[in-house]
């Protein structure tokens, strides 16, 4: 049960994250180019992902389980430390906090000095941005459901917290028609991160033959040696960039 619910926080928390950055690429695109050249991007983005999601997600079905494990595991160890390095370097100040609102207006920028590119009654330009940002942010989402699904044998699960991510996100989006700035996003990736590193840990060690004691309760206790970990990390990169400053300054 524990596990169950981590997976699906986990889902949810990343899949929003990716469905945050691409709901901005599409809004910059859409507001200044246009809706129905935009939007069948999109729609041409999720079907190659929903395509990719069926062709996977059962293939992998037939990989003996523990091996699964080890190598879902190794990857997604390697993929959370990602996410993690960057929220631990933002949240010590070495790294500027991502700000979507900042995001929408280039991208604006950018869909307003393109030049005109329409064929077939199709604006290629928005097509394009919206496929190209729609299917390489969804291409993650794709990538953590079917890890979470086929490491934990509950693809259910897995595309229920993706989906529900994605469907908040993207309704949200349409009623305020801007970028979900006010969302935490940085500390919604420190979470990612956290929870992507222990799954990997947790998995692949399962993998390897590790028995770990009291099964999936085992993983609480991972991600919390995890986030007391790169918290202590925070704070002692927080303490060097301080000292680094007042130095500089007394020079």
């Amino acid at each position: 049960m524990t596990g169950t619910i981590l997976l699906a926080l986990g889902a949810f928390l990343a899949s929003a994250v990716e469905a945050v950055e691409a709901l901005t690429i599409v809004l910059g695109v859409g507001v200044v180019r246009g809706w129905r050249s935009t939007l069948i991007g999109v729609g041409v983005a999720l079907l190659v992902l929903a395509l990719l999601i069926a062709v996977l997600g059962p293939a992998l079905g037939h990989v003996p389980i523990d091996g699964l494990r080890l190598v879902i595991g190794a990857l997604l160890l390697v993929f959370g430390l990602q996410w993690l390095r960057k929220a631990i370097l933002r949240a010590s100040g070495y790294k500027a906090l991502h700000d979507e609102d900042e995001a929408f207006r280039e991208e604006r920028e950018r869909a307003a000095a393109a030049g005109a590119d329409e064929r077939g009654g199709v604006d290629w330009y928005a097509f394009t941005v919206a496929f190209k940002g729609v299917l390489l942010e969804g291409l993650e989402v794709v990538f953590i459901v079917i890890a979470f699904g086929a490491a934990q044998g509950r693809f259910d699960v897995a595309i229920a917290g993706a989906a529900v991510a994605v469907a908040l996100v993207a309704v949200v989006g349409v009623l305020v028609r801007k970028p979900l700035e006010r969302v935490p996003e940085n500390t919604i990736k420190y979470t990612v991160g956290v929870m992507l590193t222990s799954f990997g840990c947790f998995w692949a060690a399962e993998g390897a033959g590790v028995a770990w004691p009291g099964d999936e309760l085992s993983l609480l206790g991972v991600v919390g040696f995890v986030w007391l970990l790169s918290y202590g990390l925070v704070r002692l990169l927080r303490r060097q960039r301080l000292a680094t400053v007042t130095a500089g300054a007394g020079a």
